[in-house]
């Protein structure tokens, strides 16, 4: 149950009132839109929502599932708005290269997505490497250089925080906070997280299920943050042939599920660069919300993920054909 306490409810009843619904079930509280909020998972009933009805603006049923804040039981729909850009409304569309390499790399890359109308630019700093041996981002020079690149365009960025410890380092430069894979069910992590007022595009675990997933967005939102946006982004299977699985199901079944938005990497998704164009009109036609996609002006030559990165000049007609499908179907 999700209850709204009334405005003007003074400190001392609200400790009261949790006092003695605790007595019935574990209480978690959090602030929504300026209203103290106060989450079970267990259905008061209506005779203990009426002896507070004093207090209680509203209370909403939401059946004991384990993510009450991110279900439909809470919210029909979220639209994450960022500046001009509007998640959740419109497909939006999210390139850049894996990592940011140099200005001039970066430069190139994002003057050409600019062209053809991309409004949030990709790209990490900070790389989460599997081997300690491989490239690992340029750290705080790549931030600036993505800020200062997407402010002269007028463009939003996108970039992962690795760890707590990054948060102060990467909030200046980042409009939108990436949390990687490796990261889902860090929860220490996605309860600090919760405490920011800027958007946050949480990737699936490798080996989450939709519903742990969900959860570990259910940490975010608890903590007061209620921008949150999903990013379906390959599982790992048995598969060799592929580097991940893109569970093209976890598409319509978020949306069924839950209120936030959902997009999807189609490049981490399969690891290949001949897949990802198939696999953004698979998400499209699925539901997906926006996507987000590697693209470089020399995948060849990349220090990181070039084999699954589009060519920048293949990019353009991708574009066209991803939107010219999204408004088909609407």
């Amino acid at each position: 149950m999700i209850v709204t306490l009334k405005q003007g409810v003074s400190e001392q009843e609200i400790s009261e009132v949790i006092s003695f619904l605790s007595l019935e079930t574990a209480i978690h509280t959090t602030v929504i839109d300026d209203k103290k909020v106060l989450i079970t998972l267990k259905d008061l009933g209506k005779e203990i929502t009426d002896k507070l009805s004093n207090i209680i603006e509203s209370s909403v049923l939401t059946h004991g599932v384990e993510y009450p804040l991110v279900s439909k039981h809470h919210k029909e729909k979220t639209i994450v708005k960022v500046k001009d850009v509007s998640i959740g409304e419109d497909l939006v569309m999210m390139a850049g290269p894996c990592s940011v390499e140099s200005v001039e790399q970066f430069n190139e890359i994002a003057e050409g997505l600019s062209k053809v109308g991309v409004k949030i630019l990709r790209g990490g700093a900070f790389k989460p490497r599997t081997s300690p041996y491989r490239f690992q981002g340029l750290g705080l020079e790549g931030l600036k250089i993505m800020k200062e690149t997407a402010e002269r365009l007028n463009m939003l960025v996108v970039t992962e925080v690795l760890d707590s410890t990054l948060i102060d380092t990467v909030y200046p430069y980042a409009d939108i906070l990436q949390i990687g894979s490796r990261n889902m069910q860090n929860y220490h992590f996605l309860k600090l997280l919760g405490k920011l007022d800027k958007p946050i595009l949480l990737k699936r675990g490798m080996y989450s299920t939709i519903e742990e997933w969900l959860m570990a967005a259910e940490y975010i939102l608890l903590g007061g943050n209620q921008n949150v946006i999903l990013c379906e982004r390959g599982i790992r299977t048995f598969d060799t042939i592929v580097r991940n699985t893109l569970d093209i199901n976890a598409i319509p079944l978020v949306k069924s599920m839950s209120h936030l938005p959902i997009i999807v990497d189609p490049s981490h998704g399969s690891g290949r660069r001949d897949l990802v164009t198939k696999l953004s009109l698979a998400a499209v036609a699925a539901g997906a919300d926006g996507l987000l996609v590697e693209v470089h002006n020399n995948p060849t030559q990349a220090l990181s993920d070039g084999i699954q990165s589009m060519y920048l000049s293949d990019f353009e007609n991708f574009n066209a054909r991803v939107q010219s499908l999204y408004i088909n179907l609407k």
